[in-house]
């Protein structure tokens, strides 16, 4: 748990403590040397440059890796951190001068290194303690926050999900239990949403990101057919317990307040990958949004000189795990379209829980161009810069439409959704909604960068083609 949950405050911490050793080795070597050229001072024979600041702080890091700093604790104290960064800069503090002595390198300012390692201590806690409680301040106003479903009312279910929300930096929040069936809950503190077998329901009606089973041996029988329930929809499952002589398939096991927990993760579980998926989505989304700003604007004063209504059209849709967001497009329907779906339905081109018609009477006179050409889904950059989207990933749908979704459907939304994907590429004339599904699970079981990337290369072509639909 605690690795997919401090995956980002992890890859934060590296940045950081790269970012500030490199700042403070010229910091202090430009103080030591006041004007004159501080590659002198330091030592000529060893020819030091600026590769030399980011090679101390790859070797700080490496310290602090080696020391454990990048294990996040759930039990985190200053006190503690502090000594062991301070093991860290005299360990290293101590292999610096070995080196020194050995190779006889009597150039090097002892001086300078003696100020160096007392200032990254203290400047390394600093930041640490600066970006945790960053955040913790963030997680508290719900940013990043995930959702987790406790299943039991009993005493180790209460404790469980106590724990859970007690950890600010790890953003989990409880929204409720499930009882056993034919047992009257018990007194937990947070509501019961129902029995362990109104499941299927819950998940379908609330954001649930996870799904943590704290249940009695005597009911270890339920845990299999919710664990089956959590996959097919593609939730993370959680089951805290002393695994010392129980055999669970597939699981991983991993350490929360002292308590070993198994997880099974259905889906991309590549936390590092996930976050350069959306450091990528926020650098690309962000740049095209500014380099395509003159042509957003010409489309927009385009669609209201030829149509006069609002040039951006505004939709709730379902993205991950269920929460709605407000997807942007150009509009390219008349104004008050979606009041004639129903007398469309019957020309519905898709077969199953999708609307799509090619040659819509609702189209505007620019409407049609938009949508081959594609300029419609701009608009939705916005939409990934905010965190609601990704570049790539299933297109999300409407509430109406995973309203009618079958069971194995919901997987599609375990995923973030996206501008394109396999099915823009592959299946914008594919019928069958089921063949859209099956290309969205294909995507989320498959899913790496370099994946990504190639979707993104060949929506080009396709978008060059005006294969828009």
């Amino acid at each position: 748990m605690i690795r997919r949950h401090t995956a980002a405050l992890r890859v934060a911490l590296m940045g950081v403590d790269v970012a500030s050793a490199a700042a403070l080795f010229v910091l202090v070597a430009g103080l030591r040397v006041s004007d004159r050229d501080w590659t002198t001072v330091m030592g000529t024979t060893t020819g030091l440059t600026g590769l030399t600041a980011l090679a101390y702080a790859g070797g700080w890091v490496l310290m602090l890796w080696l020391r454990g700093l990048y294990r996040l604790r759930t039990r985190w104290s200053v006190r503690r951190e502090a000594l062991d960064i301070l093991a860290s800069a005299a360990i290293m503090a101590l292999f610096t001068f070995a080196v020194l002595f050995l190779l006889h390198l009597s150039d090097v300012s002892r001086l300078f290194l003696l100020a160096l390692f007392p200032a990254q201590v203290v400047l390394t806690l600093a930041v640490r303690i600066a970006l945790r409680r960053g955040f913790e301040w963030l997680r508290r106003r719900g940013g990043n926050a995930r959702f987790s479903l406790v299943v039991g009312t009993g005493p180790a279910a209460q404790e469980f999900a106590d724990r859970m929300e007690s950890h600010p930096s790890l953003g989990l929040k409880v929204i409720g239990h499930l009882s056993e069936p034919h047992d009257a809950p018990l007194a937990v503190s947070r509501p019961v949403l129902g029995s362990v077998e109104d499941v299927i329901d819950v998940l379908h009606d609330n954001v649930v990101d996870e799904v943590a089973i704290c249940l009695t041996v005597t009911e270890w029988a339920l845990v299999e057919p919710v664990t089956r329930v959590c996959e097919a929809v593609g939730r993370v499952v959680r089951i805290p317990m002393d695994v010392v002589g129980v055999h669970m398939e597939r699981g991983i096991v991993e350490e929360f307040d002292g308590q070993p927990v198994v997880s099974y993760v259905y889906g991309p579980d590549r936390a590092v990958g996930l976050l350069l998926k959306r450091g990528s989505d926020v650098a690309i989304a962000g740049l095209g949004l500014l380099i395509l700003a003159p042509l957003l604007v010409i489309v927009g004063l385009l669609i209201r000189a030829t149509d006069g209504g609002p040039p951006i059209f505004r939709q709730t849709r379902v993205g991950l795990h269920g929460r709605t967001f407000t997807l942007l497009k150009f509009r390219s329907m008349v104004p008050h379209a979606e009041d004639q779906l129903e007398d469309l339905r019957h020309l519905n081109e898709i077969q199953g829980g999708a609307f799509k018609l090619t040659e819509d009477p609702r189209q505007t006179r620019i409407g049609g161009w938009l949508r081959r050409t594609s300029l419609d889904e701009l608009p939705q950059l916005w939409n990934v810069l905010r965190g609601e989207m990704s570049l790539v990933g299933p297109r999300p749908p409407l509430p109406k439409e995973v309203a009618g979704y079958d069971l194995w459907h919901r997987r599609r939304l375990s995923m973030k959704p996206g501008v394109t994907g396999l099915w823009q590429i592959e299946g914008r004339r594919e019928p069958l909604f089921d063949r859209w599904v099956a290309m969205d699970l294909d995507y989320i079981d498959r899913w790496s960068l370099w994946l990504d990337l190639k979707i993104l290369l060949r929506t080009i072509p396709s978008v060059l083609q005006q294969q828009g639909r």
